[in-house]
C-alpha cells in the first residue's frame, strides 16, 4: 500500500558542487608577497621546499622547509571565468604542522602565518596567486613538476 502523503517527507540529494580546479593540483612556493612597502617581497631560495597540494578529499598537505602540514580546504569559483583564467574564494581550515627550527634563511614562519589569512585564488598564466584578506598580499605558486613532488 502507498502512502501518498509521505512524498513530501521524500528526501533528494543536493546536486554535486562543480569539482573544484585546483583539487588534485601539486604547487611550489615562487613569492610571499606583502602590500607594504616595509615588508619586501621574499622569494625562497629552493621553492620545492615550500609546497602546497589540494587534494580531493578537501585536505591540503604543504612542505614548510623542514616542516609538514595540512589543513582542510574548501574553494567556491567565481563567476564569469573565462578559459585560462579561474578564480574563486578559498578557505584553509586550521593549520597542523611539526615545529622543527628549520636553518635560516627560512620562509617557514612567514608562510605558516599568511596561509589562514588565504580568501581567494587565482589560476592565471600557469601560476596560482593566493590572495590574502584585508590586502596582507599575494602568495604566487607554480606547478609541481612531477619529479620535485614529494612523496
Amino acid at each position: 500500500m502507498a502512502w501518498p502523503w509521505l512524498a513530501g517527507c521524500a528526501t533528494h540529494p543536493a546536486p554535486l558542487a562543480p569539482a573544484s580546479p585546483l583539487a588534485g593540483t601539486r604547487w611550489q612556493l615562487l613569492a610571499i608577497e606583502s602590500m607594504s612597502d616595509e615588508q619586501p617581497t621574499a622569494r625562497p631560495a629552493e621553492p620545492a621546499r615550500y609546497t602546497l597540494s589540494f587534494g580531493a578529499d578537501g585536505q591540503a598537505r604543504l612542505g614548510l622547509d623542514c616542516n609538514r602540514g595540512s589543513a582542510s580546504w574548501q574553494a567556491s569559483p567565481a563567476p564569469g571565468d573565462t578559459p585560462g583564467r579561474l578564480s574563486g574564494n578559498l578557505v584553509l581550515g586550521p593549520l597542523a604542522s611539526t615545529r622543527a627550527m628549520c636553518a635560516p634563511p627560512s620562509l617557514e614562519p612567514r608562510l605558516a602565518q599568511a596561509l589562514p589569512y588565504v580568501r581567494s585564488y587565482l589560476l592565471l598564466e600557469g601560476r596560482l596567486h593566493l590572495t590574502l584578506m584585508a590586502d596582507g598580499g599575494v602568495l604566487t605558486w607554480a606547478p609541481l613538476a612531477p619529479a620535485q613532488q614529494p612523496p
